[in-house]
């Protein structure tokens, strides 16, 4: 990878979390120095979790607001796999079923770690851990949709697998982590 050596870390904000302009010099493969900038964003690590249930052959997902999509192209909503940020000191399989529960009123316990990513490396921090995981309607605690407090306002959606992995391939399911999670989900057959 050749060295790197970090010249200068500025904080450009750290309203909720931390944007920071870092400078740096890296050697690259041919031996010659390059001096760079970019910007990096950390809000921490995340998780992501696709449940389904084998019997029904459905998925669980979320639908919800999101203002970056929406500024993208007018939209906003999304249907997305349930996720969420790891808390400081929290282990990321503890972090997925807290914001199961929040998010889904679902109570899980047993979860499969199947990846670790990063979401955009080029300018994101951020390392996703993602998971699946088995439901049926006993596990059914509380209604979801989120934390009010947090401005949370989450639609829990019950979809047969066909329809889903149909909308992923059409597009009409746009986020990243829930379309890899659709296909790992479709390659392993398990629903």
């Amino acid at each position: 990878m050749g060295d790197v050596t970090i010249k200068n870390s500025e904080t450009l904000s750290k309203w909720k979390h931390e944007l920071k302009k870092i400078q740096f010099e890296r050697t690259s493969k041919s031996g010659s120095t390059q001096s760079q900038e970019r910007e990096v964003y950390d809000h921490g690590n995340a998780v992501a979790a696709l449940l389904y249930n084998k019997q029904k052959g459905t998925v669980l997902l979320t639908r919800q607001f999101r203002l970056p999509a929406y500024l993208n192209d007018g939209e906003g909503m999304l249907l997305e796999a349930c996720a969420g940020l790891v808390e400081n000191g929290e282990e990321p399989e503890a972090t997925m079923k807290r914001e199961i529960k929040e998010e889904m009123g679902y109570e899980i316990e047993q979860l499969q770690k199947i990846f670790e990513v990063y979401s955009s490396p080029g300018s994101l921090k951020e390392l996703l851990f993602l998971f699946v995981g088995e439901y049926d309607q006993q596990q059914k605690v509380a209604d979801g949709g989120g934390l009010k407090d947090e401005g949370e306002d989450i639609e829990v959606v019950e979809m047969p697998l066909a329809e889903v992995i149909e909308k992923a391939s059409s597009g009409q399911i746009r986020d990243a982590k829930t379309v890899i999670l659709i296909l790992w989900l479709q390659q392993k057959q398990l629903v």
